[in-house]
């Protein structure tokens, strides 16, 4: 099934599809060509470990419904979900599509703890009472000690706590006017997590909107983008669902997300009833809003600092608009901007891949400190937050190239 075939590219009369392709699982060619941007095969040498190898299991479940091994399950499990293999595929493959059908297939049963984490994701009014509450352990002094006592590490909860940051309590307004003369109006997609764990972005992302003469909406009826989930094998449907509902209600000119990860999810959200269509029409990644509405006016302050751009596997191979975050960093006069060595390999953080297989991320992350450390760069920008998250766990130095573009805003 899996030979080289001719698929019949070129047979007369059968129509040409100018959109994007998504070829049967058993369309795969066994070419090779993804092996080089898989991070697990990287890591682990082995043809078990590769995008190809992965389609055939993939295409057990999806197409023979043949039951698979633990050992396709155990490989299977271990991909990164980075879709680096998309972007070579000459059969144009939609892994990650395929990845996360099979993943639905298998029914996956989550463990209590990872039951927990999906409710909490889900749950907005949860996830706000447990905010105090980590604020208060994280100042209490307890996490020495109790990390000495080994228990974090027999409930599975170690790599999840040692990525704790302090927690933002207040919640975000529902709208910030701009001072500015006004060009219109948008709303921003805060998802979960980011709100109360990388506010100084969102903070970011509202200033410089409201510079360029944009309000901008937070309505707080918007929940996770349904990644976590759908690639987890869980429904995300209601997710899904409840954002295009909200998002859609509101008179805007375009929904902004600043995180790639959740802007990759959005982007690709399968809904085709008008909703939908209205949906994706407005979404906008926030890098490229702000570059096409830029106005001439706006002057960055100067900066002699040394860049690397960190391009996050959601960014480079799902959005796919990587080059937009150079040619808005380009907005401030004398700063020196190169890409990280290495972006086509992932860094490890892969959602939730960082807590469920910790020891193939630290591996990875361990390769990305080192080419981050190897680059000299006074700062690196990544536009994932999860990314940024997991490279700072060691005290990195990783920022979203909002906050370093605010900070060069002039003085109103």
């Amino acid at each position: 099934m899996f030979d080289f075939m001719d698929m019949g590219f070129d047979e007369p009369g059968e129509p040409i599809s100018s959109g994007p392709y998504i070829p049967d699982a058993g369309e795969c060619m066994r070419c090779g060509m993804c092996i080089a941007s898989c991070p697990t095969f990287r890591l682990f040498q082995v043809d078990e470990e590769t995008p190809r190898r992965r389609i055939r299991t993939i295409s057990k479940i999806l197409v023979e419904n043949q039951p698979i091994s633990a050992d396709e399950r155990r490989h299977l499990n271990n991909c990164l979900q980075c879709r680096a293999c998309e972007t070579v595929c000459p059969s144009r493959m939609a892994y990650g599509q395929l990845f996360d059908q099979a993943r639905a297939q298998l029914k996956v049963n989550p463990g209590w703890l990872a039951k927990l984490a999906f409710r909490l994701i889900e749950n907005k009014r949860w996830r706000t009472r447990l905010m105090p509450l980590l604020a208060v352990y994280l100042k209490s002094g307890l996490q020495k000690p109790l990390r000495s006592t080994g228990l974090l590490e027999k409930l599975h909860l170690a790599d999840a706590e040692a990525l704790l940051g302090k927690p933002v309590l207040q919640a975000l307004a529902v709208s910030y006017p701009t001072s500015a003369t006004k060009r219109g109006r948008v709303a921003l997609f805060t998802g979960c997590i980011a709100e109360h764990f990388d506010r100084e972005t969102l903070q970011a992302a509202i200033k410089l909107l409201n510079a360029i003469g944009y309000e901008v909406l937070v309505p707080p009826q918007q929940g996770c983008c349904g990644a976590i989930h759908q690639h987890n094998g869980q429904p995300a449907a209601g997710l899904i669902d409840n954002n295009i509902a909200v998002f859609n209600a509101l008179g805007v000119d375009a929904v902004l997300h600043a995180s790639t990860g959740c802007g990759a999810m959005l982007s690709e959200y399968q809904n085709d009833d008008e909703a939908g269509q209205l949906f994706r029409q407005r979404l906008c990644d926030i890098n490229d809003f702000l570059l096409e509405h830029w106005p001439d006016g706006l002057q960055l302050t100067e900066s002699e600092l040394k860049v690397a751009v960190h391009e996050p596997c959601s960014q480079r191979n799902v959005l796919k608009n990587q080059q937009t975050v150079y040619a808005l960093l380009q907005k401030i006069p004398g700063l020196s901007i190169a890409a990280l060595a290495d972006n086509h390999i992932c860094c490890g953080a892969g959602g939730s891949y960082m807590l469920t297989h910790p020891d193939n991320a630290g591996q990875l992350r361990v390769l990305k400190q080192q080419i981050i450390a190897d680059s000299l760069a006074d700062v690196v920008v990544s536009g994932n937050f999860g990314c940024a998250v997991y490279l700072n766990a060691d005290g990195g130095r990783v920022e979203h190239p909002l906050q370093l573009l605010v900070r060069q805003l002039p003085q109103m």
